[in-house]
Formats: structure tokens, sequence, C-alpha cells
């Protein structure tokens, strides 16, 4: 099983004259491909943090975080963006999908950074494959606000993996639905996980999220304090 993501003792700290918050305290990482992992902890325990700083949305103060063994801050925010367009998928909790876009065209954006021929037929194609694996093909010429939170949700999850990223990262992707739209946006994440083999790393304070996950990440004041395999599915 290959190391997709490792992080080696990164900090990041916010400091000013006054004040000085340690958000991420000496973290060491590693998420091996095919693996669901959901980060857990109380608020502000630097959950989201950790989620930007490995993506590299966020820099981090001190570390080391590679994807797909290339060193991301090693780089300018070039490479950074490289990365994060070619190996990353993301998934919002408020869907982050552009208003004037349909579907369609929303899930075509990753393919059309990373190609050539950004508006090829092949495009199209996968693009709608995506929609139709989420259950979205007949809703491919909506724009989000004709969607409900639970469809707009598959969108986003339908652009995450389209161009195959070698990770997909989640912030609460249950947070803005109801219980049963929830549970069945948590369902197609599991599908992804074992059908595609789509590895995946999760912030979530929704227990249900966890007991689906093969891994279980607890935070608490910026540290790992629990790195725990779940067995609940398999048993």
């Amino acid at each position: 099983m290959g190391r997709v993501l490792e992080a080696r003792g990164i900090w990041k700290v916010y400091e000013t004259s006054a004040t000085r918050v340690e958000a991420l305290r000496d973290v060491s990482v590693e998420i091996n491909e095919g693996e669901m992992v959901a980060v857990m902890g109380p608020s502000g325990c630097g959950k989201t943090t950790l989620l930007n700083c490995l993506s590299g949305l966020d820099e981090v103060t001190l570390g080391e975080v590679l994807v797909e063994d290339v060193s991301i801050f090693e780089g300018d925010d070039a490479l950074r963006t490289k990365v994060r367009r070619e190996q990353l998928g993301f998934i919002f909790q408020s869907f982050n999908l552009i208003p004037v876009l349909t579907a369609l065209e929303n899930v075509e954006i990753p393919l059309q950074l990373n190609s050539a021929e950004p508006n090829s037929k092949k495009i199209r194609e996968k693009a709608l494959s995506a929609l139709e694996k989420v259950g979205l093909k007949n809703w491919a010429s909506h724009k989000p606000a004709e969607l409900s939170g639970g469809q707009q949700q598959r969108v986003t999850i339908a652009r995450a993996y389209v161009h195959e990223p070698g990770l997909l990262l989640a912030d609460e992707p249950t947070g803005n639905l109801d219980t049963e739209t929830g549970n069945k946006i948590l369902d197609l994440l599991v599908e992804l996980n074992r059908e595609l083999k789509i590895t995946m790393l999760i912030v979530t304070h929704d227990v249900r999220v966890s007991k689906r996950c093969s891994r279980i990440l607890e935070m608490r004041d910026g540290r790992i304090f629990r790195d725990s395999k779940n067995f609940t599915e398999e048993e």
C-alpha cells in the first residue's frame, strides 16, 4: 500500500505582539492509498487548520508536508497550486460551486485546468460520467440554485474526484445537510472509497461519518493524541 501523504513535525503558529496561538503542534501523520480517514475533535482543536496545511492552502510555520512524495513547502505557490490541481480533490461544507455554471460545467473545471484541450468532447463525457456516478446525470444542465443541498454536495463530490486525484480532502461534508441527506452523502463517499479506491481524509464532527471510516485521527489542542484503526465496518 503506497503512501499518498505524509506530514513531518508540522507546526502552525499565529503570533502577534500580544498573543501566540499554536494551532498545530508538532503533528506527524501518514495517509496511505485506499484509506478513508476521519479527523475528529472539539471545535478549535486544529482539524480544519490541519486540512488546510496538508493541502498547502495554508503555509506551515515549521515542518514538512509531502504529497505523492513531493515536498510542497520547499517550492513556491506555483508548485502548491500544481499539486492541488493535479493530486488533490476538495469537498467543502458550503459546496463552493460556481453559481453561474451548470452542474456539468462545474464538474468539468478540474479536467479543463489539467488539459491542453479544455473544451474537448472527452472532458464533457468524463464529467457527465462522474455526474452519473453520483446520481445526477439528468440534472447536468441545472445551475446550483436549482439544486437541493444534497444535490449540490453530490456535484461537489463529482467535481472533487473527476480528475482522479491521489487524495480527496473533505471538510464537514455532511455538516450543512439534514440527517437523511447526510446519510446518503456518506453512503456515496463510502462507495467511492471502496469501489474506486479513492483515498479520503475527512474532517468531521459527525460520529456517523467516523464509524464508516477505516481509521480515526482524534485531535486535541493542536495535536493528534490518538490514531486508531476502526474495525466497525469489518465486524
